[in-house]
C-alpha cells in the first residue's frame, strides 16, 4: 500500500521527537505542510527568519519538545539564513525543511535559474551549517534520521535538508522504507562523544586539590538538567563558580557559592575574580575573545587554564593559552568534579565575597538624566519583581542586552537563553515567541532595544495570534544605543543614522502595539509600585511596557583600549574595565595580581 512521502517523513520526524513546527507557507512546501499540520503544532509566522530563531529557542529551552522550521524555497530559504548564522555560531540544534523545485527542474549550475524561485540552498547554507543536504531521491528513514540529526549531538549546529516538490508527493512503500524505528520510537546512530582519560580526571582532580584560588566557568555545553541535578552536592564541595552568558541559568544567583557571570561587556566583580584565580576549569565553553577578552594572553594572567571542550579544534586554536586542554563531554567532568572534597579554600571565598560587595553590579558612574530610567536599574529592579517559573530572554546584543546580562539576578527555576555570538538585532521577539510556546504556561520576560525590535517587529501579530504570556520591556531611546556610544567614543558625536534625529524611522510605539491589541504603557521611575503595571505584568496575555531610556545614557563598566609604550592600541585585560575603581576600592580588590601599568595597583 502506498503513503505519500511527505506523510511518511513527517511521521519519522514524530518518531524522533519533534513537536512543533514553525513555517510560513509556500507553494515548494505545499505537500510537507500538509502532512505535518496532522502531526504537529504548527505555528504560523510573519517572516522566516522568526521561524528559524523561535525554533532553535523552543528546543534549547524546553522540556522535552523540540521544533523545526518549514521554509518554501527561493525567498522562504533566504530569508531564514540569519537563523541558521546564529545557531552554528552558538552550537545550538536546529532542524530546518526546506521546500525546493522539482528535481527535473533543477539548474544543476548550467543556468542561474530554471525552476520558479529556485536558488541553490544548499550551497547558501553549507558555511553555516553542520550538514547542509538536497534530497536528490527517495530516502530510507535511516539515512533521513542520520541527516536531520547530524546536529543534535556532539557539538550541536543547525541542519538544512532541501527537498524537491515532486519527491515529497511521491507515492511511497511505507513499509520498505521504514527501517529504523522500533515500538513507535526513531533509532538513531549518534556518533560517541568524546571521553576524558581516567589519567586526565586523575590529574585534574590533583591540581583542583592543590589550588588555593579556584573557579569552575560553566558554559552552554554544560546541560541544564546535569547542572540542576549536581547543584546539591556541588554546593557540598564549596567550589566557586561562575557562568558564560550562554551558561547563565546553570547556577542561580543565589547559590551561595555563585561568583557571577565574567565577560568583555560582562560583571566586573566576576573578572576581577576570575584573573586574580590560581586555577579556572573551564567547562563547555570555546573560550572566544568575548568570553576572554581580544588581550587574551592575559587572560588567567596568575593561573593555570583548563578547558574541557567537545570539539578538538576549540581546543588548538591558539587563544587563550591553555594549561590543560581535555576533549571530552563538558558534563562527564562536571560530574567528577561534584564528588571532590572541599579543599582549603576558606581565604579566597571570603575573598569572593568582598570583592562582590566592594564592586557592585550598578555602576556609580552611570548617569542618567532625569525623567528617564537607568537601564541598570530598571533590570535590576525588574529581577527582583520576577518569580522562579519566569523565562528570562536578554535579546541578544545592545545596550538593552548588556545592562540586563550585567545586573540580572537570576532565580533558581528561571531560565535564560541569549544568542550572543552572531549578536544579531531582532533576535529577541523571535526567541521570546519560541521560548513561550515551548514553555507554556510560565511567563516569558523580554528585554529588547527599540532599534532591534523594529527590525522584526512584525511578529507581534503571531504574539496576538498565539495568545502569548509575554512581557515585553522596550528600552526606548530613540534609536541604536550601541551605535550612537561608538560615534560618541570614536567620532566625536558626529551621529550617523542612529536615532531618530538622523533620519533613522521607529514608529509611535504607543499606536504600534495597539494595532496588534496588545496594552503598552511607558514606565516611569517607581513603576514596580504602580497598579496598572502589576497588573498587567500577571495578566494571562502579553503586555508591552516602554522603558523611557536617557539617549545619552552610558554602558559602564566595560573594556577599553590603552596606547603601550611602542605607541601601539592594546585591549585592556579582563580585570581591568573603565572606568578605574577608586584606587582605595583597587588596592581591596586587586590582592593577588602584582603591580604593572595594566592592573594599576601596587601589590
Amino acid at each position: 500500500m502506498s503513503t505519500k512521502y511527505s506523510d511518511l517523513m513527517a511521521e519519522w520526524l514524530v518518531q524522533l521527537g519533534y513537536t512543533h513546527c514553525f513555517y510560513l507557507a509556500g507553494g515548494n512546501i505545499m505537500h510537507l505542510l500538509e502532512s505535518c499540520s496532522h502531526r504537529f503544532t504548527c505555528v504560523p509566522i510573519v517572516h522566516e527568519v522568526a521561524a528559524g530563531v523561535a525554533a532553535e529557542y523552543l528546543t534549547e529551552i524546553s522540556d522535552g519538545a523540540r521544533a523545526f522550521a518549514l521554509v518554501t524555497a527561493g525567498p522562504g530559504m533566504t530569508n531564514l539564513i540569519t537563523a541558521l548564522a546564529g545557531a552554528f555560531l552558538e552550537s545550538h540544534e536546529l532542524l530546518v525543511l526546506g521546500g525546493q523545485v522539482k528535481v527535473a527542474d533543477l539548474n544543476r549550475g548550467d543556468v542561474r535559474q530554471r525552476g520558479i524561485q529556485e536558488v541553490d540552498g544548499v550551497a547558501i547554507a553549507g558555511p553555516v551549517s553542520v550538514k547542509s543536504v538536497l534530497m536528490e531521491k527517495i530516502i530510507d528513514q535511516r539515512t533521513f534520521n542520520a541527516w536531520t540529526q547530524a546536529g543534535s549531538s556532539g557539538r550541536k549546529g543547525p541542519v538544512f535538508v532541501e527537498v524537491p516538490l515532486d519527491l515529497q508527493g511521491a507515492p511511497v512503500d511505507e513499509a520498505e522504507l521504514t527501517n529504523a524505528s522500533k515500538d513507535g520510537k526513531a533509532v538513531v546512530e549518534l556518533p560517541a562523544l568524546p571521553t576524558p582519560s581516567a589519567d586526565q580526571i586523575a590529574k585534574l582532580k590533583a591540581m583542583l586539590a592543590e589550588a588555593k584560588r579556584p573557579v569552575v566557568l560553566l558554559g552552554g555545553g554544560v546541560d541544564r538538567a546535569v547542572a540542576e541535578q549536581l547543584m546539591p552536592s556541588l554546593e557540598r564541595t564549596r567550589l566557586p563558580l561562575m557562568v558564560t552568558w550562554n551558561g547563565m541559568d546553570r547556577v542561580p544567583s543565589e547559590h551561595p557559592y555563585y561568583f557571577g557571570r565574567p565577560n568583555t561587556w560582562g560583571q566586573r566583580s566576576a573578572n576581577i575574580l576570575q584573573q586574580q584565580a590560581d586555577l579556572v576549569i573551564a567547562l563547555g565553553t570555546r573560550l572566544g575573545l568575548q568570553q576572554t577578552g581580544f588581550n587574551w594572553q592575559q587572560y588567567v594572567p596568575v593561573g593555570k587554564l583548563v578547558q574541557v571542550e567537545i570539539d578538538a579544534r576549540e581546543l588548538a586554536k591558539g587563544h587563550p593559552r591553555v594549561d590543560m586542554p581535555i576533549h571530552g563531554d563538558a558534563n562527564a567532568v562536571l560530574r567528577e568534579l561534584a564528588t571532590v572534597q572541599p579543599g582549603d579554600w576558606d581565604e579566597w571565598l571570603e575573598f569572593c565575597r568582598m570583592v562582590r560587595s566592594e564592586v557592585p553590579l550598578l555602576d556609580p558612574e552611570n548617569k542618567v538624566q532625569e525623567p528617564y530610567l537607568s537601564s541598570f536599574v530598571f533590570n535590576h529592579t525588574l529581577s527582583s519583581l520576577c518569580d522562579e517559573n519566569d523565562i528570562v530572554i536578554p535579546c541578544s546584543s545592545g545596550g538593552a542586552f548588556t545592562s540586563a546580562m550585567q545586573v540580572w539576578n537570576l532565580k533558581r527555576g528561571q531560565r535564560s537563553q541569549t544568542n550572543k555570538s552572531l549578536a544579531s538585532m531582532g533576535y529577541g521577539l523571535s526567541a521570546a515567541i519560541g521560548a513561550a510556546i515551548g514553555m507554556r504556561p510560565r511567563r516569558t520576560i523580554l528585554m529588547e532595544g527599540d532599534g532591534g525590535f523594529s527590525q522584526n517587529l512584525q511578529e507581534l501579530g503571531t504574539v496576538r495570534a498565539q495568545k502569548l504570556k509575554l512581557k515585553i520591556f522596550l528600552n526606548d531611546d530613540h534609536g541604536y544605543a550601541s551605535i550612537r556610544m561608538s560615534q560618541i567614543n570614536y567620532f566625536k558625536g558626529h551621529y550617523v543614522g542612529c536615532d531618530i534625529e538622523t533620519g533613522l524611522g521607529l514608529p509611535d510605539w504607543h499606536q504600534l502595539f495597539p494595532a496588534y491589541s496588545i496594552p503598552v504603557m511607558t514606565l516611569q521611575p517607581g513603576f514596580e509600585n504602580d497598579p496598572l503595571f502589576l497588573e498587567r505584568f500577571h495578566s494571562d496575555g502579553p503586555a508591552a511596557f516602554l522603558v523611557n531610556i536617557d539617549p545619552k545614557q552610558t554602558y559602564w563598566p566595560k573594556i577599553t583600549s590603552r596606547i603601550t609604550e611602542a605607541g601601539s592600541m592594546e585591549s585592556n585585560p579582563l580585570h581591568f574595565m573603565s572606568p578605574d575603581l577608586p584606587p582605595e576600592t583597587a588596592a581591596k580588590v586587586f590582592r593577588y595580581l602584582a603591580a604593572d601599568p595594566v592592573t594599576k595597583v601596587t601589590a
